[in-house]
């Protein structure tokens, strides 16, 4: 946060870090995880901080958040409907304050601040996360909101711009102060976006994984040194800038021996030997060219869907005691975070390609007919599951940027394996490669975005790339008979997606429970098992 010299205005950036864990090998490469990262994010000045879904997941790192990261952040760390039990004494306690009132020290500017996470149910139970709609009913809520001496709610969250949750605060907040203005942050679902609920009222959401600087300018506010300037010429602006120094440079009129400063390069400094000490640039294999999550189709050479569902899948994903037995391989799509690059496949590649620590399970001689129908089930007839199990989402087993492909035919109308609609979406990827996709000679394909205020908002010029729609989960078989299909099969899936292969199951006739299920691989997690087949396959000659 930063006001603006002339005292009109301040000005906003949002960096979306609910996904500081299970990103990249800085985090994931340590023992224990994340040894490294909470060292750096501490060094970072952060005037509010919440917590995403994925700090959530395990135990361990629910743990590590409040017990490590909070107190790194102090004040500024904000769970408005977040909870902890503390395993040391069995309460319930917020994981963090519920908000923050704060003035800023050049205009005075007083902002009361609140820190969300979206309606998630998919928590470790040593926390408890409370609905909005709940949250927003509670007496110290409604006590800040009624706050008089207030010129800017401030509310931050791991929640999408629009989203059932932040058009719940905002009514709650317009019931009883219906002037003062409103800045929303969101996150999420990874992409670039922009929403106007009024007149004062403005969300803005800045992409994934540190791509995007999402940057927020609001002039006019009243303030408690001018309190009687009032918002009637209140004007809000936004920019998506690329997250590179080329950006920087402009954006701040500087370069490259002036834009670092003495602590930016002890920070970096810090990271080189982090990586170093990780081995993060060792190279387990040259990919051979690039993968795409939905830049190709699903079902291309050109997508990293179809390399693994031919290739890593049936040849990587094996027990040693059942390798003889025929398998089916269930993988959801939002189990890959990110791309492969033509060229060296590090240590690094492995934990942003597919981060997470979850374990292959399988379910073993389930009859082949019902197995085979596991994953069509998933894919196309969600809306069952959904009916079935309110609380399973089963659009979250894709990336989450898949839900900004408004333009894509639904999943019902598409057979399994065959999703050769092509679409263009108003949320596209960053590319490394000049003059694809038909694009002008020069240009980088990039973010295009369209939001409530127009497509100006991007900071560079970009072409627009094609965009496709993955399914929730794919299918390989492997250790199949030379002719004819087997009559039964050992039914392998990640454990993360265990309760929709059971409900699926049930839906086909087949009463199986979690003590079904069974470890197939000890430890192995996608991301180790990418890695062995990459150094068994791709030339280590980049």
């Amino acid at each position: 946060m930063k006001e603006k010299a002339d005292g009109s205005g301040v000005d906003l950036l949002l960096i979306d870090t609910g996904d500081r864990i299970e990103g990249n090998g800085l985090y994931g490469g340590s023992n224990p995880v994340g040894e490294y990262t909470s060292e750096i994010f501490k060094q970072q000045e952060i005037d509010v901080i919440c917590s995403g879904n994925h700090e959530l997941y395990k135990k361990s790192s629910a743990d590590r958040e409040y017990l490590t990261t909070v107190p790194n952040f102090k004040d500024s760390y904000l769970a408005s409907n977040l909870d902890y039990i503390d395993s040391s004494t069995g309460k319930t306690v917020p994981l963090a304050p519920r908000f923050r009132k704060f003035t800023t020290k050049n205009q005075g500017i007083r902002i009361v601040a609140f820190g969300f996470l979206f309606d998630f149910t998919g928590n470790y139970n040593n926390t408890i996360i409370q609905e909005v709609e709940k949250t927003v009913t509670e007496t110290w809520f409604q006590e800040a909101i009624r706050d008089k001496d207030v010129d800017l709610f401030l509310v931050i969250g791991h929640v999408p711009v629009r989203s059932e949750e932040y058009t719940t605060i905002h009514k709650a907040i317009r019931a009883v102060n219906w002037d003062t203005p409103i800045q929303f942050f969101g996150g999420h679902t990874h992409i670039r976006d922009y929403k106007i609920y009024d007149s004062k009222t403005v969300a803005l959401e800045g992409g994934r994984f540190m791509e995007t600087i999402g940057f927020m300018s609001i002039e006019g506010l009243s303030t408690s040194k001018a309190p009687t300037k009032r918002t009637a010429g209140l004007k809000f602006d936004r920019m998506y800038i690329d997250n590179n120094l080329y950006s920087f440079h402009h954006h701040t009129n500087l370069n490259d021996s002036t834009f670092p400063t003495t602590h930016g390069r002890t920070v970096s400094e810090y990271i080189t030997h982090a990586r170093k000490t990780l081995k993060l640039d060792s190279v387990h294999g040259c990919a051979p060219q690039d993968f795409w999550l939905s830049r190709a189709r699903y079902g291309s050479r050109d997508s990293i869907y179809t390399w693994l569902q031919d290739s890593v899948l049936p040849e990587a994903v094996v027990s040693k005691e059942r390798k003889d037995k025929p398998r089916l391989i269930i993988v959801n799509t939002g189990a890959i975070r990110y791309d492969i690059f033509k060229g060296p496949f590090t240590r690094d590649t492995t934990f942003i390609v597919s981060p997470f620590t979850n374990e292959f399970h399988y379910i073993r001689d389930v009859p082949y007919t019902v197995a085979n129908k596991v994953a069509l089930l998933i894919n196309n007839e969600g809306d069952i599951l959904v009916d079935a199990e309110p609380t399973m989402q089963v659009s979250s087993l894709r990336p989450p940027e898949q839900t900004s492909i408004t333009k894509a035919v639904t999943v019902e109308e598409m057979p399994l394996l065959d999703y050769d609609e092509r679409v263009h979406s108003d949320q596209v990827r960053f590319g490394q490669h000049h003059g694809q996709d038909g694009g002008e000679p020069g240009l980088t394909p990039g973010y295009t975005t369209t939001d409530d205020l127009g497509d100006d908002g991007d900071d560079t010029v970009h072409t627009v790339m094609s965009n496709y729609r993955v399914p929730n989960c794919m299918l390989a078989n492997a250790s199949f008979p030379h002719s004819g299909a087997p009559e039964q099969v050992d039914l392998v899936f990640m454990d993360f997606i265990e309760p929709y292969i059971l409900l699926a199951l049930s839906f086909l006739g087949q009463e199986y429970t979690s003590e079904d299920a069974r470890n197939y691989m000890g430890d192995e997690t996608l991301g180790t098992v990418i890695t062995q087949w990459v150094e068994q396959n791709w030339d280590h000659d980049c």
